[in-house]
């Protein structure tokens, strides 16, 4: 057994000093001391696919990332591991707990789990060994999981054991608090109006959106691939897959380089996908962070099926959720005004209604995702 200072301290000279997650009994330690150390960061997620996107966002702005999990949601992290960290090539250091572990004693949920987490892990080419449970470990082990990430640019795991890390006490407020009721503004979504196209819309965003100070960030689909049709600037990013966690990363982005404005260009589909994500942004969003939801009440790329949301409130909910500015629209005009209106207390929110359909011969980017983040990288100046 070690205590959780041990190894946090080696990952922070390291350089480690960012941490997501979803909470475990096994890494309630690890979880308290970082929250304890204001000189750490710590981002509560609602899902554990959520936490990696987001750790994903802080290493691409410079900040080596921890993402805890339970192994039982290791299954909601499947589709940001395989098609984000992998396709872009995001060095991450993966901390799964190793509930219903063979020859232990656990609720019947685990057992199957247990069993496989290590397997898993393996197929989605993702090289782990187990936590260290002695002090005289622990650098040996960061030092291999870095230099894996150093040299391949890929994540590493450890699986913990149960009783590897010592109790650890909360000692401070775990969350921070936004009060009272954010302002809107407005909301012009009559249906009676013909709403823009999404290539309009995007024109706006582009225009809002200048290579110098700011990083623009598509959901998969045609959102990205229209983007990239209209202009491929070096500060954007097109989502290729991990459907639903751009909004996830672009949280990361935010956090780890405040002095950028970070837009997420989402889309109906993705975000109802991954919902629980607004009130992450909610809580810990700052007002470097903008929010366009392109709402077109289908999912387009394929094939046009209805989405339920003609049926939601995005912008009530992203109010709900502790956003500091939200509004609702089908004129593209409201995507001036949200770059324009005064700071806010937080990050703002734009449910934009859009028609289903894209450009005919819509091309896709040609270089790939990898590319693409290595020269969005090199814009805004960070390494891996």
């Amino acid at each position: 057994m070690i205590d959780a200072e041990s190894f946090i301290e080696a990952a922070r000279a390291h350089g480690i000093r960012r941490y997501t997650g979803v909470p475990c009994s096994y890494l309630t330690p690890f979880i308290n001391y970082v929250i304890n150390d204001a000189s750490l960061n710590y981002v509560s997620s609602a899902n554990e696919g959520d936490a990696l996107a987001t750790a994903a966002g802080a290493a691409i702005g410079g900040e080596r990332a921890v993402v805890m999990m339970q192994n039982s949601g290791l299954g909601n992290a499947v589709s940001p591991l395989t098609s984000l960290s992998h396709i872009f090539r995001i060095p991450l250091l993966l901390i799964v707990s190793h509930r219903g572990a063979p020859g232990l004693k656990d609720e019947p949920q685990h057992r199957l789990m247990g069993k496989i987490t290590g397997s898993l892990l393996d197929v989605m080419e993702t090289p782990w060994e187990f936590f260290p449970s002695r002090q005289a470990d622990v650098e040996a082990a960061l030092g291999r999981a870095m230099d894996y990430q150093q040299r391949e640019r890929l994540p590493y795991g450890f699986i913990m054991e149960k009783g590897s890390v010592a109790p650890h006490e909360l000692a401070r407020a775990s969350i921070p608090r936004r009060g009272g009721h954010p302002p809107s503004i407005g909301a012009n979504t009559d249906r009676s109006v013909q709403p823009a196209t999404r290539t309009t819309a995007l024109h706006r965003i582009i225009a809002n959106t200048p290579l110098h100070d700011s990083v623009v960030i598509a959901t998969t689909g045609y959102t990205g691939r229209e983007l990239f049709a209209i202009e491929d600037r070096a500060n954007q990013l097109y989502m290729v897959g991990s459907m639903g966690c751009a909004s996830s990363l672009g949280l990361g982005l935010s956090l780890a380089r405040p002095d950028l404005k970070v837009v997420i260009v989402d889309g109906d589909g993705a975000a109802l996908m991954r919902m629980g994500n607004f009130a992450t942004i909610g809580s810990y969003g700052g007002a470097n962070l903008y929010h366009i939801l392109l709402d077109n009440e289908v999912h387009d790329s394929t094939g046009a099926q209805a989405t339920v949301s003609v049926n939601v409130a995005f912008a009530e909910i992203a109010a709900a959720c502790g956003y500091g500015l939200t509004a609702s629209a089908t004129d593209p005009g409201m995507i001036d005004e949200l770059f324009s209106h005064p700071a806010v207390d937080g990050p703002r929110f734009l449910h934009q209604k859009i028609t289903s359909g894209t450009v005919d011969g819509l091309p896709r980017p040609d270089k790939s995702p990898e590319q693409v983040l290595t020269r969005l990288m090199g814009h805004i100046g960070t390494a891996f």
